[in-house]
C-alpha cells in the first residue's frame, strides 16, 4: 500500500499539480493585494465609498435583502479577472507571439497543421468504420 502511494506521489503530474497549487496560492495574494489596495481605493476615490454593501438594501418582513453585497462581489470578480488578464494573460500572449515571430511560425501554419491533423484523424476513423484503407500523404496504410 505504501509503495503504491509512493508511486502515485512521484508521478510527474501530481508534483506539477502541487507546484501549481502553491504558486497559485501565492499569486492569489498578489492579485488580492492589487485589487484591495490599489484598484478598490481608486474606485472608492471616484465613487465616494469603498464598497456597495449598503447600496440597494431592501427590507422584507424585517429581513434585509442586500443587493449591494452581490454588487460588491461582482465588482471584485471583474477587477480580479481584469487584473489576471492584464498582468498575466496579455503579457503571456505577447511573449508567445514574439517567440513565434522569432521562430518564424505564423498563425496560418499552426491552423493548417491542426486542420491537416484533424483531416487525417477523420480519414482514419472513416476508414475504420467502412473497413477500407484511409488515404494519407505518405501512401502507406495508417498505423493505428
Amino acid at each position: 500500500m505504501l509503495k503504491g502511494f509512493k508511486e502515485f506521489i512521484m508521478q510527474g503530474n501530481v508534483i506539477d499539480l502541487a507546484v501549481a497549487v502553491v504558486i497559485g496560492a501565492a499569486f492569489a495574494g498578489v492579485v488580492n493585494a492589487l485589487v484591495e489596495n490599489v484598484l478598490m481605493p481608486m474606485i472608492s476615490g471616484l465613487v465616494g465609498f469603498p464598497d456597495f454593501d449598503n447600496f440597494a438594501v431592501v427590507m422584507l418582513n424585517g429581513n434585509a435583502i442586500q443587493f449591494g453585497v452581490l454588487l460588491t462581489q461582482v465588482v471584485n470578480f471583474l477587477l480580479i479577472a481584469a487584473a489576471i488578464y492584464f498582468v498575466v494573460v496579455m503579457p503571456m500572449n505577447k511573449m508567445i507571439e514574439a517567440r513565434n515571430r522569432r521562430l518564424g511560425i505564423t498563425d496560418e501554419e499552426e491552423v493548417e497543421a491542426d486542420v491537416q491533423l484533424l483531416t487525417e484523424i477523420r480519414d482514419i476513423m472513416k476508414a475504420q468504420n467502412t473497413g477500407g484503407a484511409a488515404p494519407n500523404a505518405g501512401g502507406q496504410a495508417p498505423q493505428v
